[in-house]
């Protein structure tokens, strides 16, 4: 067993590495810019929009509560469409200081969760191989496991989601890596 007093290196660069990987996939790489498209009509949609003061959350339309959605009337409104689930902001504030520190925060949180869980089942002094393949599963899991879900339900493209997938991967073996590397001896 190791404790998270000697892992701390480990996890914070871990953290520093998968921050940096991240930000060449989103500045260099972006790959995910295919992933979003604009709103036929959008100056007509945003138009009403502001004109019926929707404020920020989260829609799903058209709308009704679990008890109602096999109702005629329901079934026949889902069935007409349009359909569709929005995350909505009444203008565009994006603190993206703010935010960057909150995923370096959550890169951080994920890399102390792997540590422990490496820590209860690898010894001090683990050969490479056995680190890395522990917490390669274990860091993929992390960061990719919950991907896929949102085009089984919400209708996120597969194409989005595989890329967030691939995402997922490469920072779990990034993780890996440096624990691999810096495993205590």
């Amino acid at each position: 067993m190791v404790g998270l007093s000697l892992l701390w290196l480990p996890i914070l660069l871990s953290a520093v590495v998968v921050f940096a990987v991240s930000a060449l996939f989103w500045m260099v790489v972006r790959h995910h810019d295919a992933d979003w498209k604009g709103l036929p009509g959008e100056e007509s949609i945003l138009d009403a929009m502001r004109k019926a003061r929707v404020p920020r959350g989260q829609y799903w339309f058209p709308w009704a509560e679990a008890r109602q959605m096999q109702t005629p009337e329901m079934k026949k409104k889902m069935a007409e469409g349009p359909a569709g689930f929005v995350i909505y902001w009444d203008r565009y504030e994006v603190p993206m200081g703010r935010n960057m520190i909150f995923w370096f925060l959550y890169l951080v949180a994920i890399s102390v969760l792997v540590a422990y869980v490496a820590g209860l089942v690898l010894a001090p002094g683990a050969a490479a191989s056995p680190v890395f393949r522990f917490v390669a599963v274990a860091a993929i899991l992390a960061y990719a496991g919950a991907l896929v879900p949102r085009s089984i339900w919400w209708g996120q493209a597969w194409s989005a989601t595989w890329k967030e997938v691939f995402d997922g991967v490469v920072y779990g073996l990034a993780t890996a890596l440096v624990f691999a590397w810096l495993w205590p001896r």
